[in-house]
């Protein structure tokens, strides 16, 4: 039996469908309140199919203190993930790990001070374990010595959360075909917005999410 390309590709999509292993890609554009693209924004994606992406989420990842800044600014994690946050300033950081819309001084945090590095030796740092995932669990990074630093660490509750790139997209790969939400957790938006539903399709989608706030840009 002879199949033409068409029936062939509607068999191989037919196999596709039966294994679960039908998969596309979705492009989410998040934009603030006066319709400008916002970078730093976590995607959360949760479909209804079963399925893993290729690429894992961190069980390990590095943030910098540097310049009076948190380099990342947003770091996406896994449940149970290290970070370990480094002071490469010549002067003293704090950092604080805290929940987010806990008061300043809270005491169900984690915090440490690191010395500013010293010529010749090397930087100092300190280690935290991210155990809450989810919103719920999402930590502000603070520094008491210098009340303008500010990032944020997001523990992911799905292995498709990404956060968006200076043009405001996150491109979240291998999401199963069908039906899916989306949310989007920014440490700006107080309160929490109703996921968009969107239908995920093996050729790639696009879908467009707006915050109620304007977050104030980075310098």
């Amino acid at each position: 039996m002879r199949l033409t390309v068409s029936m062939a590709a509607t068999c191989a999509a037919w196999a596709l469908a039966a294994s679960g292993a039908a998969a596309g890609t979705l492009d989410v554009l998040v934009l603030d309140r006066d319709g400008k693209p916002t970078p730093d924004a976590v995607v959360i994606v949760t479909p209804s199919g079963k399925g893993q992406p290729k690429t894992p989420l961190l069980n390990s990842a590095v943030v910098n203190q540097e310049k009076q800044q948190f380099v990342p600014t947003v770091t996406v994690v896994a449940v149970g993930a290290r970070v370990r946050f480094i002071n490469s300033d010549p002067w003293n950081h704090h950092v604080r790990v805290g929940a987010a819309g806990a008061a300043v001084g809270a005491s169900d945090g984690q915090s440490a001070v690191l010395e500013g590095k010293q010529d010749g030796k090397p930087a100092s740092a300190a280690v935290f374990t991210m155990d809450k995932p989810g919103a719920m669990g999402a930590a502000l990074l603070g520094c008491f010595i210098h009340s303008r630093m500010g990032g944020a660490i997001y523990v992911a509750e799905s292995p498709w959360t990404v956060k968006t790139n200076a043009e405001g997209v996150a491109v979240l790969e291998d999401v199963p075909e069908g039906a899916a939400s989306i949310k989007v957790w920014h440490a700006a938006q107080l309160v929490e917005k109703t996921p968009l539903q969107v239908n995920v399709l093996a050729a790639p989608a696009k879908a467009t999410f707006q915050l109620d706030v304007a977050p104030r840009r980075r310098s």
